[in-house]
């Protein structure tokens, strides 16, 4: 996927006469006036924390939020997302604008934040506190310049973004719902940056069980270690395509009791990616044959047919997608960061927007602005400075795809 774009003139003429909308230049101003607020309500919901599978506490924390803002439908689904409804004028399809509620932290991690010099640490500030910050501020934001988008626009905090949450709360929306025309996502980062192909995953846990023993006096037993280390030997081996982009690894490794145990048990943990599914159903079947082939070798080396068993527990699977630079939701996502004075450049990535990418819905994951790093780690940090801008790059690229005023959707 070519990393710059080509934004048309035509979508460029839309996004200057969104812009120039009384109520859309109110909204704008009122975001840059509301970062520092934003910023302080980033402290406050980073504060509850939400490991992926516990998100509860910060959900109904957004919940009361969405009600005082004034949405409509205000809902806790059974997978834990929350949603609240901003009436368009127009029946028919709805604009999702999703941030993430999980973080990748463990319960128990301290997420009480700091601020140095300006700068906020607390693990999960950015990632994705700054997303559900956004997304607040954007409510405020189009309540108070009084815009009245054509189409109706579904706030969305959805769970299980990080790790093996494998995407569920999204996978759950589109479940439950139908009629959703196009999907933004917020995350960290600088406003540039536009993920709109979207890196599939599968991933697996893979353990080898065999009858195990002393080192001398069964020796002759297979070992489920020695297993584990062919079948990695094989998997280290694999080719794979440079375009599209697919690639593999073997993250964890464990087993084994003792230095002078033949190991009975071994687990390691396959993670496969690619931006296109037919790429990564291809390496996955190699991979499991592959495994399936070090487990049989192992037995056939010391004779025993079937003393090494595999087993495979599928512990993550997320869908890939890809879409034309000249899609309608990727040129206005680049011609608003464009208008802001960025230079726009699209990305691959695994987010919240794979689910509806892979589904053929418009979509795309933007940026929250500020200053922000070492996401995943105790150290993350964020700084609210010109953080507005990425805001107001989320609102403009929204209002272009939900219409307002006399200027209609891009999309619907």
């Amino acid at each position: 996927m070519p990393n710059k774009i080509i934004i048309s003139d035509e979508i460029s003429q839309l996004i200057t006469k969104l812009t120039e909308l009384a109520e859309v230049k109110n909204a704008m101003s009122f975001l840059e006036t509301d970062n520092e607020n934003t910023a302080a309500e980033q402290i406050q919901l980073t504060e509850i924390p939400a490991p992926s599978f516990k998100e509860d506490k910060r959900a109904s924390w957004i919940a009361e939020r969405f009600r005082a803002l004034g949405l409509k439908d205000i809902v806790i689904d059974e997978e834990g997302n929350v949603t609240g409804l901003y009436d368009g004028k127009l029946p028919g399809p709805k604009i999702v604008i999703a941030a993430h509620l999980d973080t990748v932290f463990p319960e128990g991690t301290d997420t009480k934040a700091t601020i140095k010099s300006g700068t906020i640490y607390a693990p999960g500030i950015s990632d994705d506190g700054r997303g559900l910050g956004v997304l607040l501020s954007i409510i405020r934001a189009i309540r108070s310049s009084g815009i009245k988008p054509q189409h109706s626009i579904l706030f969305v905090a959805d769970v299980g973004e990080e790790g093996l949450g494998d995407l569920r709360g999204v996978k759950a929306l589109f479940r439950t719902h139908n009629d959703i025309g196009g999907f933004i996502s917020i995350e960290p980062g600088n406003p540039a940056a536009l993920t709109c192909t979207a890196v599939g995953s599968h991933r697996y846990h893979v353990r080898f069980r065999g009858p195990g023993g002393h080192s001398f006096a069964a020796f002759g037993t297979p070992s489920a270690v020695h297993a584990l280390g062919r079948a990695i030997s094989y998997i280290s081996d694999m080719n794979v395509p440079e375009n599209p982009v697919t690639t593999f690894t073997v993250g964890t490794v464990k087993g084994g009791t003792s230095i002078n145990t033949i190991a009975e048990d071994a687990v390691m943990s396959l993670d496969m990616r690619s931006v296109s599914m037919d790429s990564l159903l291809a390496l996955e079947k190699q991979a499991l044959s592959l495994i399936r082939k070090a487990a049989d070798e192992e037995n056939k080396r010391w004779h025993k047919e079937s003393a090494i068993e595999v087993s495979f527990e599928k512990v993550g699977e997320r869908p890939a997608g890809t879409q034309a630079p000249n899609q309608p939701i990727v040129q206005a996502a680049a011609a608003a960061v464009n208008f802001l004075g960025y230079s726009p450049r699209l990305q691959a990535s695994s987010t919240d927007a794979n689910v509806p990418i892979s589904l053929g819905i418009p979509a795309v994951t933007m940026s929250g602005g500020g200053i922000s790093g070492k996401e995943h780690t105790l150290g993350e940090f964020f700084n609210p400075e010109k953080g507005f801008l990425g805001a107001q790059a989320v609102l403009i690229t929204l209002l272009a795809l939900t219409g307002s005023g006399s200027t209609d959707s891009l999309i619907l």
